[in-house]
Order: C-alpha cells, then structure tokens, then sequence
C-alpha cells in the first residue's frame, strides 16, 4: 500500500483540508482532487474510482468528502480499513462536519493524520492510540515547573524568615533605647556605624551574597543608607503582610527545604544517550478511608545525540510488584523485552532517531487498594465551644520513597482570624487571602516516616476539606529502573546518563 495523500474536499473538488505523505506539488493535488468529482458515477455504490495513474478511495461526509489517493497497485482492502479509520478520527476533532469547522481544526487533523500514516504506509495504531498521542503531555515541563515553584517557594520562605529576624532586632533595639540598625528615621539626620544585614534569597540561580556596610548619611536631600534601603523595603512587605492578615511562622527546617529543592535538577554531565525515567500520580481518598481512585502513568524517554550510539539496547530492572501494566513502543521488539527485559528495535539494523525524544516504554497502574497509597492523611476536625480543634497526621506507607518538598493545603474559614497552631512537625503558612493553611515538610523518608501538625479555629468540621498534598521526588514509584545500555553488534557497554522523577498530578483527601 502506498498512500499517496488524504483529504476533506467539498462535493465540487475544493480541498479543505490535504495531508501528503509523499513529494507533491500543490498544483498536482489541487488537480486530483478537482478531478475526483467528475469521475463519480451517480447511482452507484462503490467508495472507489480509477483513473490511469491513480485510485480514489473515498467516503461521503455529510455535504464532504474524506478521500484517499493512492496508487493503482495497492491492497483495495487496506485502503478500506484506512479510510475508515481516516472517517473516524474527523469527528473526534470536530463537532459538526462543516467547511468552517474543518478549516478551525485543520492543523489537529493533519496531527491525527501523522499518527494514521507514516512515507505512504499505514501505522499500526488504533483511534484510542491516536488520540492519546496526539495529546500527550509534557512530563519534563512539568517536573521543571513543579521544581521551579518549590525553588521560588523557598526564597520566599528564606525572605520572610530574615525579615522576621530583622524585625525583632529592631524591636529590641527599641526596647533598649538605642538607634534599630539599618532602619533611618525621616527626622533622624544623625550619623551610624551598623553592621551589615542584608537578606540572602535563594533564587533558581542563586548568587553569591555580598556583604556591604552603610556609609554615613549625608545632611541634605539623599536615597538614604544603601543597606537601610534593602532592610527598609523587606520590613515594610512583613508590615503590610501583617496589616492584611498573614500569619508568618518559620523554623529551621527552611533551609533544609532549599537544599531538598534542588534534588530533581537534571544530571550535570548529559550523555549522548540520556534516559528519562518520568511518573505522575493522581489519587482520590475518602476523609473517613477508602481509595476512591489511584492511577500512576510511567514513561522512559530516550534521547540520542550520537549517531555511532544509534543501534543500542537498553536492559531495564522492573522490580514492579505492584501490578502495573507495561506497553512498549510499537517499533520496539515487544518478544524480546517480555523475556529479557531489553528494549531494542523490531529492525536491528536501523538506529533510534538522533536528537529527538522517544517515548521506548510507558505503563500505568491503577487500583483502589488502600495498600498502595504512598503517603496516608489523616484529619481530623472536633467541634468545640470556641470553635474547631484540627489535629492532622501523615504516614509515609511505602518506606522506599523519599518525598521532598511535601506541601499539604488545608482550606480554612474566611474572616475569622488566623489558626492557633499547637504541635508542628515541620513549617507553617497561613494565607488569608487564599483562606488555606500550608503545612511544608522539606523530607518524608522512612526515618521521618510521620509527623502531626495541630490548630484551632472558629469553624465546622466540613470546613476544612477537601486537602490537597503535593511533592517531587528522584524515585519512582512502580521501580522500574534503567540497568545498563549496551551496542546491538557486540555488547559492548555504551556510556549513558538517566535522571528519575515522580511528581503529583492530582493528590486529593474529599
């Protein structure tokens, strides 16, 4: 079968949309399909017709046409099964079969027909394959974006922590009597000797902070001390903070969670083979137990920038006892990797494409068994004559995970004032614009496997769900690693670097 180009045409041979799959002019397809009208028989129920050079097949669309040019040599039967693979996939792209509509999701269509088609030949894909390809997410935009957050989360963290010092060394300088350092009055024209105190923030490219002594200030008109000014503005972003409700409480446990942010950073050194060992979780709980739905989408990508490291295998360590359910790629040997474990191509003489990623290996687990919730929460809220008492717990189940930066939200009430917080395993922060209360733990490991945090506040018990948790981590969750890579010819070892992620989609308490 060799499957020259496919297209919506109107009933008078306009082409809507056309995807060609080999070199063609645009005059030429244009032609073709004016043509394809006036070779129709009326009356007739055959979806094909011949000229000298080619074959339409085609099938009726409403007031369209979806049409297959092929060559006069190709398998009728083949060319059937396409086109009504072809038919199906308009639909799912556009809701009414009109020339507006297909003309809006063109660009969709020629995606889809990319899947469908590959240099004349038909892939061997089906409509659920094709639609899950053409949408794809990006798991490595967003491990970096989830990194990014933390990062920026964390300067923050830091920025508030050394106002707060600031702040309360101004304050007992105030209660001593003496001049606060690093903060000039508008009536103060007096000379000071302060010591530096700038404030260090840990940005995604952090810099190495420079340490300054103010100068004296002169008598006229002036932008004041340059420390006092850094100091000056940080005090009034903790003033203003304070006078909208926000409630800062920070421990050591901040710079902790700075140096966790920096775990999943991709490999320094990458090699010219690199592999991606990427998942993502989504999950639903009951507040009084029971898992409503877990599902964990895993994925290896690959990417080669070495053509000599083109024809390789890679043997993969799958320690998975948790039932998920494997799919290679369909250019990938399915026999080989079910009894060796080795992903290498059905062709062995030709290579992976260079400098593009390539999804080899991706799986899916997904199960109501409460035994495999990685992470448990347990809250619960009990009325009292002042309001609510909220005591929360977490459990780390699965002791081979290391989670790092753990956020678990918890909605509060508006305008009742902020949380008393009692016992705190970790940090807190209260945001009383978005009404939730943020509860940040750096590491959860098996040696800091659980850990409480309790508060009071005015309120009903269904006030406080549903809780929302998130977190990255450099180990996966199904353990399926990459062993070694090796040369298809020989075995000779080849040199690779891989970087492993797991990171939340959705992770819910209702």
């Amino acid at each position: 079968m060799v499957l020259l180009a496919a297209a919506v045409c109107t009933k008078a041979g306009k082409a809507i949309v056309s995807r060609q799959f080999v070199e063609m002019t645009r005059t030429r397809v244009e032609g073709l399909l004016a043509a394809f009208p006036k070779l129709m028989n009326t009356g007739k129920q055959h979806t094909f017709v011949e000229t000298d050079s080619v074959r339409y097949v085609y099938q009726p669309l409403e007031k369209l046409y979806m049409v297959l040019i092929t060559t006069k040599n190709s398998n009728i039967l083949e060319d059937l099964e396409t086109l009504r693979l072809f038919s199906r996939v308009i639909p799912e792209y556009c809701r009414v079969l009109e020339e507006s509509e297909i003309s809006e999701h063109c660009f969709d269509l020629i995606f889809a027909f990319d899947e469908i088609v590959a240099l004349g030949y038909r892939e061997n894909v089906n409509l659920a394959q094709i639609r899950t390809f053409t949408e794809m997410d990006s798991h490595e935009e967003k491990v970096f974006r989830a990194v990014r957050e933390t990062q920026e989360r964390e300067a923050k963290a830091e920025m508030k922590r050394k106002a707060k010092e600031l702040q309360r060394a101004r304050q007992d300088a105030e209660r001593s009597g003496k001049k606060s350092p690093g903060f000039g009055g508008f009536g103060n024209s007096g000379m000071s000797s302060v010591t530096s105190a700038n404030i260090i923030m840990d940005t995604i490219e952090p810099e190495k902070p420079k340490v300054s002594s103010a100068p004296v200030r002169p008598s006229g008109s002036s932008k004041a001390l340059k420390l006092g000014v850094k100091g000056k503005e940080v005090d009034n972003f903790v003033d203003k903070l304070k006078s909208e409700g926000e409630n800062i409480v920070t421990s050591s446990a901040g710079r902790k969670a700075s140096e966790a942010s920096k775990v999943l950073q991709p490999p320094v050194n990458i090699e010219s083979v690199h592999l991606r060992v990427e998942e993502k979780i989504s999950l639903t709980c009951g507040r009084d137990g029971g898992l409503q739905n877990m599902e964990v989408l895993g994925m290896i990508t690959l990417k080669v920038t070495d053509e000599k490291n083109g024809r390789i295998s890679i043997l993969l360590n799958n320690n998975d006892k948790k039932g998920a359910q494997l799919q290679t790629h369909p250019h990938v040997d399915k026999k080989l990797f079910n009894t060796e474990s080795l992903i290498a191509l059905k062709n062995q003489d030709k290579s992976f494409p260079l400098n593009s990623d390539l999804g080899v290996l991706k799986w899916r687990l997904q199960s109501t068994d409460e035994s495999l919730i990685p992470l448990t929460i347990n809250c619960w809220p009990s009325e009292s004559g002042s309001g609510c008492d909220v005591n929360i717990e977490y459990e780390l189940q699965d002791e081979g995970l290391e989670l790092n930066d753990v956020i678990i939200t918890i909605p509060v009430p508006s305008g009742v004032g902020s949380p008393v917080v009692g016992d705190l395993d970790g940090q807190y922060n209260h945001d009383s614009r978005k009404n939730i209360l943020e509860w940040s733990l750096p590491v959860i490991d098996e040696k800091n496997k659980s850990g409480s945090l309790e508060f009071s506040i005015d309120g009903k018990p269904n006030d406080f769900f549903p809780i929302n948790v998130s977190f990255v981590s450099k180990r996966n969750f199904c353990d399926i690693q990459v062993a070694k890579v090796t040369y298809v010819e020989g075995g000779s070892p080849v040199k690779f670097s891989s970087e492993t992620s797991f990171v939340v989609d959705k992770y819910e308490i209702l």
